[in-house]
């Protein structure tokens, strides 16, 4: 019982935070020197920095010829939309769904369907709301091209936000990633779009709150076990 009791309140911390918490125990420390009430301000943000960077175990759905979220939070967009042009997805417009992550989110990020990456691009921007849909084209992005094992390709893009200043992604191209396996985080607060492949129809809604690796967020069309197309 206690040791179920803690792992509910206490998760893994993802490696990127240990120097932003070693950071902030050296500051909470001299803080304490200086006045004990600044100590304890800083304590609750190291606490805070913990839990940011925390990175619980996911268990993805066995269910096949799905797809989940690739990140915690809200669903605040959702439509048809051109995938960016750096990913090679083509020219047509695909099913677009925006996760929204607040500061408070778990922020690492997480494949939403098995398949080998294609392509990696970076592209530099600006540092807008990320809850706003010119944040797609404008603010400083990271995507991914996956292909599935039909064929069939779909994009994941990293974008920052307004506080966000960092995004990471530690995947690269050729590379084969299985459903809900980690390819990279995002410090502090931003979005994750994902445009949806060919014939997947999309299981969530506007306002749904998602968990990376275990929120189905799309049925993938009639894909059997193996990864083929069914009859």
């Amino acid at each position: 019982m206690s040791v179920s009791m803690l792992s509910t309140f206490v998760k893994p911390m993802h490696p990127e935070g240990l120097k932003f918490v070693a950071i902030g125990l050296a500051v909470t420390l001299v803080a304490f020197l200086i006045w004990a009430p600044l100590g304890w301000v800083c304590a609750g943000l190291t606490v805070w920095v913990y839990y940011f960077f925390r990175d619980p175990v996911r268990v993805v759905p066995d269910r096949p010829g799905v797809m989940v979220s690739p990140a915690d939070g809200l669903v605040s967009l959702m439509g048809p939309a051109m995938p960016p042009a750096e990913l090679d997805l083509g020219d047509a417009p695909m099913m677009r769904i925006c996760v929204f992550m607040s500061v408070f989110n778990c922020h690492v990020n997480r494949l939403p369907a098995a398949g080998r990456i294609t392509k990696v691009a970076y592209r530099p921007g600006k540092f807008l709301n990320a809850s706003l849909n010119k944040a797609s084209e404008d603010n400083e992005r990271n995507g991914l091209a996956v292909e599935m094992a039909d064929g069939r390709r779909y994009g994941v893009v990293q974008i920052a936000g307004l506080v966000a200043r960092r995004i990471l992604c530690w995947s690269t191209a050729g590379q084969n990633l299985a459903t809900g396996e980690r390819f990279g985080l995002i410090r502090f607060g931003s979005r994750l779009d994902i445009y949806l492949p060919e014939d997947a129809v999309p299981l969530v809604s506007l306002g749904q709150t998602m968990v990376a690796g275990e929120t189905v967020i799309a049925d993938l069309g009639g894909m059997n076990a193996a990864g083929a197309r069914g009859a």
